[in-house]
């Protein structure tokens, strides 16, 4: 959407398509009325090739309802080149956007066959599997991350940063006490926000479980439990208590928020994964950031984000395997780090480090440059 935005205010004629998979179609309806855009969406077929770094060939033998998914998605993929082939003839583009989902893949070798200029778009320190494969052929290459963290010919990629809301910004101290008690905390207590996305990180909750009573001691807490393993979560409302509509007690726990902006900018501490989108808000609002990387996702690129963000001294790293055999873990680097508001200063100003200024306005005119050269 951002991107849209940008476009449109170089080219406001411009007739741009947003396809997407029946998965996800409502969601891109939805989104596209909200912000009150003209978009045509259209559905796209494409499988996906299910890949998880922890499966031996023999587990995947063992889980053969994994296999059948995945001799079924490459048919389906075939299915999407033929559909995105007819329809890029019959409406060929000046230029496509490709962000990197599974989706992307038919839809890119369509417009390679049809000889169409395409931007890929890596958010990651990993690129994944679709891009891997798109970026051969792109006119361009856009990368949310400095350069140095790829391996992209230099003469076709460009750090054109991650876009964000414009909610993401750094709030000033007095925005943060009047955030904390928005959210009902005690606005001169410290707050730790923790969260495993919009679906919920299993092991995350899993150690919060555990670690809350000594949490509780020395900072309040807000967990995000996310829409799949909230209801798994539901014996920590215990902690929650409520007054005639007033939070009473130091802990509050949602099932997701539309509003994470107000979260981060409420919190001294966030406990997070690696995903970058998260991770580019986060550095946005200049946040100081424990992170626990997804060990099992394709391509390690969580792992990836996180070892390049540890090495800047911009985070603190928590590995996931060793959380889950010791919640203490993670407790002890809140410990430390609740103690330290130098170093959580530190690490917030190089976390921001990461950041491109016009993120959005740089991926617009890295798309319409290409479209002016077709």
């Amino acid at each position: 959407m951002a991107v849209v935005r940008e476009i449109w205010k170089v080219r406001p004629r411009a007739k741009i398509e947003f396809w997407t998979d029946k998965k996800y179609y409502k969601n891109a309806r939805k989104i596209t009325v909200e912000n009150g855009m003209d978009l045509r969406i259209r559905k796209t077929i494409a499988g996906k090739l299910r890949r998880y770094t922890n499966f031996t060939f023999m587990m995947y033998l063992q889980h053969f309802d994994v296999v059948l998914k995945n001799i079924r998605d490459v048919f389906k993929n075939i299915i999407g080149f033929f559909q995105s082939l007819f329809r890029l003839i019959a409406n060929r583009p000046d230029a496509i956007f490709f962000k990197g989902g599974y989706v992307c893949l038919p839809v890119g070798i369509a417009a390679r066959f049809l000889r169409i200029p395409y931007v890929v778009h890596d958010s990651d320190a990993a690129p994944g599997l679709t891009n891997r494969i798109l970026a051969k052929r792109a006119t361009k290459i856009a990368t949310g991350m400095p350069l140095e963290y790829y391996s992209y010919p230099a003469d076709k990629a460009e750090w054109t940063g991650i876009p964000t809301s414009d909610e993401f910004v750094p709030a000033t101290a007095a925005k943060q006490k009047a955030l904390k008690k928005e959210l009902g905390f005690d606005s001169e207590e410290p707050l730790l926000v923790v969260t495993g996305g919009s679906l919920g990180a299993e092991n995350i909750n899993l150690a919060i479980r555990e670690i809350l009573p000594s949490l509780l001691k020395f900072t309040s807490v807000m967990l995000v439990a996310g829409r799949e393993r909230y209801p798994e979560m539901m014996d920590l409302k215990e902690y929650e208590t409520w007054d005639d509509g007033k939070l009473t007690s130091n802990f509050r726990m949602v099932k997701f928020s539309s509003e994470m902006y107000k979260l981060f900018g409420a919190a001294d501490i966030v406990v997070s994964r690696a995903g970058a989108s998260t991770m580019t808000e986060l550095a946005s609002m200049r946040k100081t950031v424990i992170m626990v990387p997804n060990e099992k996702l394709p391509g390690y690129h969580q792992v990836k984000n996180a070892r390049a963000y540890e090495k800047a001294n911009a985070v603190v790293v928590v590995e996931d395997g060793e959380m889950h055999k010791d919640p203490e873990k993670l407790l002890d680097a809140i410990r430390k780090l609740n103690k330290n508001p130098e170093k959580r200063e530190e690490l917030a100003k190089n976390l921001s480090g990461f950041i491109k200024e016009n993120a959005a306005e740089n991926l617009a005119n890295t798309v319409i440059s290409i479209a002016k050269e077709n």
